[in-house]
């Protein structure tokens, strides 16, 4: 009997050894699928096997494909780790979390050469030259180069400053020289050991040390004055300021704490955000934030630990301590993970989340603005959520009423489609069957209007209902929908002004959404606009009304030059004060003008 795979799988489980490593799935075209890494390697892979159901659907369909399992065993967690970060780069398996950016990022130079120059360099090249970095930005770099050049003059220019060169006297100053950036090494200005001391004070700046060097152009300032150099003295006073200026814009924490690396987790359903911070005298030289997008159903101690290592490898940090809010899967020797309850550190990893919340949301709204109706879904989807709704609200109607103390009570419907207005499908309603301000009655007509002309014409009804009111209003609208039958096929809420509260049917007590909560935002979206075009409607009735009343009482005015006046102005005082005498003469005449004119004139 010919074997199965699952038995040659079986056999190679089974010969697994019990210690830390990395394992490697691959398909039946020996394609590399999925890369992990296990303290025990034996009990991991058997893991996966063993269940007869997994609740990912992906890990399921990944178990399924599985034909082969390479494994390498290493010595310690954290080497498993970084070799399983190593491979999954390498073979990008279809089945890992997969780190999103994968740019080149800039380096600072201190080249290998005699008086050597320190430049920007977007390649780590083995030649010996001496390399701070990766820089986050190409502007972080500029501005620490800039910080260097104004406190010691770096030459730029290209010349090959040998000692015998310089005695042939082969090079002439350029014009950095003459406007005092470079102090002429290529003429014997400046000898090799005067420049090679800027550039050691150089790399503690690039290392962070603003504290050291201070001290250091601090004490050189009290020598140079002590010794009546009083113009050296200012020089070196000036490059003491710029430092102290520089730094302190930098400092967020204590002093004290130094050579610290700040971690910050989030995520959403389809990607984790991992911020990092490196602090060295309570100044933030260095931070990132990068993105995973998520295959399978991983932990987020396990994308920490992936983060965790990638970015220590990446920036090259030697940090004994890291800052995190909660403890990683990783296990590292000589190293201390943090988690913060308050003070400095914890101030720091406040600081560490709310960029990684940034960065979650920057990406969120590039994503919105490529594909709006992506944005509208989701957004529907978190209200769907947070109304407990059965459907996706795709079709939500609004309603508000508007009156002053009674007088012409009017009503307003808007209609929201996926999350945007519809306008054509806006409607108002002039209030018949109430007397004097009674919000209630009026909602009830409104709602019951509306919905009944719905089924006449065998129109869509919503997903959802939204009255701008409490629980009065509510109630009215659900006594509504009762009496034509809508009531179980329709959820309806109520926004409260005051609090923002949410009423259900049948609650006693309010939801109260977050303040923040983009389902929310929606809702009072709906009730503004609902209002808005409820309130236009209501001043164009009330000016329409008064408009009339005073036209009634002119004599010679009679029906029809009323219906000229009232489809070309909206009140009295728009024909008063905004229309010239000869376009009132030449849309009614000119006796009817004169006397429109006269009664409006006392």
């Amino acid at each position: 009997m010919k074997k199965t795979y699952k038995n040659d799988l079986s056999l190679i489980i089974s010969a697994l050894p019990e210690c830390s490593g990395v394992y490697m799935y691959s398909d039946e075209n020996g394609i590399i699928i999925y890369i992990g890494k296990a303290k025990n390697l034996k009990k991991r892979v058997s893991s996966y096997f063993k269940k007869t159901t997994h609740d990912n659907l992906k890990t399921k369909i990944l178990v399924q494909k599985v034909r082969n399992i390479d494994y390498l065993v290493v010595e310690s967690g954290e080497d498993a780790l970084l070799l399983e970060n190593n491979l999954i780069k390498k073979y990008q398996p279809k089945y890992n979390i997969l780190l999103k950016d994968d740019k080149t990022y800039p380096w600072i130079a201190i080249k290998n050469e005699s008086f050597p120059r320190i430049q920007l360099s977007r390649r780590k090249v083995k030649n010996n030259s001496r390399y701070y970095g990766p820089y986050t930005s190409v502007s972080n770099v500029k501005c620490l180069l800039q910080l260097i050049c104004s406190l010691y003059p770096i030459r730029t220019c290209k010349y090959v400053l040998s000692q015998v060169n310089i005695k042939r006297k082969k090079f002439h100053v350029c014009l950095q020289y003459h406007i005092k950036k470079c102090l002429g090494p290529c003429i014997g200005m400046q000898t090799e050991k005067e420049y090679d001391e800027n550039i050691r004070l150089s790399e503690k700046i690039l290392k962070g040390k603003y504290r050291e060097v201070s001290r250091l152009l601090y004490q050189k300032m009290i020598n140079l004055a002590a010794e009546m150099q009083f113009e050296k003295a200012e020089i070196v006073r000036k490059q003491y300021v710029m430092l102290k200026d520089y730094s302190s814009k930098s400092i967020v924490v204590s002093q004290s704490l130094n050579n610290v690396d700040v971690y910050s987790f989030d995520e959403n359903a389809k990607s984790a955000y991992i911020n990092y911070l490196h602090i060295i005298d309570g100044a933030i030289v260095n931070g990132y934030t990068i993105e995973y997008k998520k295959k399978l159903d991983e932990s987020k101690e396990t994308i920490l630990a992936m983060g965790i290592t990638e970015l220590r490898l990446r920036f090259k940090s030697k940090a004994k301590e890291i800052i995190v809010p909660f403890y990683p899967e990783i296990e590292i020797d000589n190293l201390i993970f943090t988690i913060p309850k308050r003070g400095e550190k914890k101030k720091l990893l406040c600081l560490s989340e709310k960029n990684v919340k940034q960065y979650k949301l920057d990406q969120l709204n590039k994503a919105d603005k490529l594909n709006s109706e992506q944005r509208s879904i989701r957004i529907l989807k978190i209200l769907q959520n947070e109304l407990h709704l059965k459907k996706l609200p795709l079709h939500i109607e609004c309603f508000d009423n508007s009156n002053i103390q009674g007088v012409y009570p009017v009503s307003s419907c808007v209609v929201f489609k996926k999350a945007n207005p519809s306008k054509k499908d806006y409607r108002h309603f002039n209030i018949k069957t109430v007397n004097g301000p009674n919000d209630f009655r009026s909602m009830y007509e409104t709602v019951l209007r509306r919905y009944n002309r719905l089924i006449e014409e065998n129109q869509p009804l919503p997903d959802l209902i939204v009255i701008d009111g409490g629980k009065g209003q509510l109630h009215a609208s659900v006594d509504a929908l009762k009496e034509i039958g809508l009531y179980e096929q329709i959820p309806i809420i109520a926004i409260a002004k005051r609090l923002e509260e949410i009423y259900f049917p049948n609650d006693p007590l309010p939801l109260y959404l977050d303040k923040n909560s983009e389902g929310l935002k929606l809702i009072q979206y709906l009730r503004d606009e609902a209002h808005r075009f409820g309130i236009n409607f209501h001043r164009n009735q009330r000016s329409r009304n008064q408009l009339i009343s005073k036209l009634d009482s002119i004599k010679g005015i009679g029906v029809v030059t009323k219906e000229k006046l009232l489809r070309k102005y909206k009140s009295t005082k728009q024909i008063k004060e905004d229309v010239s005498q000869e376009e009132i003469i030449s849309l009614i005449g000119k006796k009817k003008a004169e006397r429109l004119l006269n009664h409006l004139s006392l």
